[in-house]
């Protein structure tokens, strides 16, 4: 595990005069958590322009924004994200996983929306920060967790296009839910066949809102259909799988493969993808990362060749696909019980980040004892 690293930004700490009662924030962790529908009582903030680099770190009240009307991500999308859980362990220590990971994939998506990068140690350090101040939002019903959300955005007022001079990093936080409350079961996946997600030489590897904008129309559509979920093929062709909404697939073959779509720049690099790569492999599995085309799911399935299908991410971490829906097919049965080498990455990966397995890859960071 992880030795945290030290970080040369100097935090001013502020707390909220709003912050909610003991009373109120058990209240609210005994409920009904969803995803995303509470949040803490604070939230981070660092500023950075050109001249001073990254400063003004702070932990104060979660509250709104002050931006300028003519603040550049409001007129040129500006502007990426993360997401990323704190677990509480049963020695009621709270874990991160993979910090890293989503601090790196955070300075590969600024680097191509031209935002500054922000060191991963200090991406680290923003969330032990949020957690020093607001522990207590961090659930410890079976499978709960607190999740962060990083986010940063251009704030310079200026109309010219060109990559902002002034940006702000912020994390809030939300205490979520189990993702299945009733237990995991397959969903029903719908193919998009007039838009794709994102195109070539795009913003498909980086994690930023214009991506999932882009998502919700054809998500739309897929609900209409009676699908939780959206597959996008690729921009170039429109016959190889690239990703869902907001989530990688995965297929696991008969004679045991896994294969999952190769990254092709219009990927996201999902931090839940390279975990489960790797619990594949020590499993002694085969992995493919390649093309992947979308007869190649239709004909599988109907063979019997393909066995299970899921998708992956931070939220749901696996999600098993019970049928594919598209303009005139369907294939698979939503009502089928969940794969077993679904359910048993799942359960491995899950046990890992809540502390019940062992973490032989160093993963796991601690934010609190």
């Amino acid at each position: 595990m992880n030795a945290p690293a030290a970080s040369p930004l100097v935090y001013q700490v502020t707390p909220s005069d709003r912050a909610r009662s003991a009373e109120q924030r058990a209240a609210i962790l005994a409920g009904e958590l969803g995803f995303g529908k509470y949040f803490t009582d604070h939230m981070v903030a660092i500023q950075w322009d050109k001249a001073k680099g990254w400063h003004d770190a702070q932990v104060h009240a979660y509250g709104p924004l002050a931006l300028d009307p003519a603040a550049s991500v409001l007129h040129y999308g500006q502007e990426i994200f993360e997401g990323i859980k704190a677990y509480r362990h049963a020695d009621g220590s709270i874990w991160t996983f993979r910090p890293d990971a989503n601090g790196a994939r955070l300075q590969r998506s600024a680097r191509r929306l031209a935002l500054p990068e922000l060191p991963v140690t200090e991406f680290t350090e923003s969330l032990r920060q949020l957690v020093a101040i607001d522990h207590d939002w961090v659930p410890s019903t079976p499978e709960s967790s607190l999740y962060f959300r990083p986010f940063m955005i251009a704030t310079e007022a200026f109309l010219g296009v060109r990559a902002a001079q002034a940006a702000g990093y912020y994390v809030i936080a939300s205490p979520a839910g189990a993702y299945f409350a009733k237990g995991v079961a397959p969903v029903s996946i719908w193919l998009s066949e007039d838009y794709a997600r994102a195109a070539k030489g795009g913003t498909g590897a980086a994690k930023c809102g214009g991506n999932y904008a882009a998502s919700l129309l054809p998500q739309q559509e897929a609900y209409a259909q009676g699908c939780s979920q959206v597959l996008f093929l690729d921009p170039v062709e429109g016959k190889y799988l690239e990703e869902l909404g907001g989530m990688n697939v995965f297929l696991v073959y008969r004679d045991g493969r896994i294969v999952t779509p190769e990254l092709s720049g219009s990927i996201l690099e999902g931090i839940t993808r390279s975990s489960i790569l790797q619990l594949a492999r020590d499993r002694g599995l085969k992995v493919e990362e390649r093309k992947v085309s979308i007869d190649e799911w239709k004909d599988g399935v109907a063979s019997g060749e393909i066995s299970e299908v899921f998708a992956c991410g931070t939220a749901a971490v696996v999600t098993p696909i019970g049928e594919l829906k598209g303009k005139g097919f369907s294939v698979g049965d939503v009502n089928a019980p969940a794969g077993e080498v679904t359910m048993a990455i799942r359960k491995e990966l899950t046990d890992i980040q809540y502390g019940r397995l062992p973490d032989r890859h160093g993963w796991l960071v601690k934010l609190r004892d």
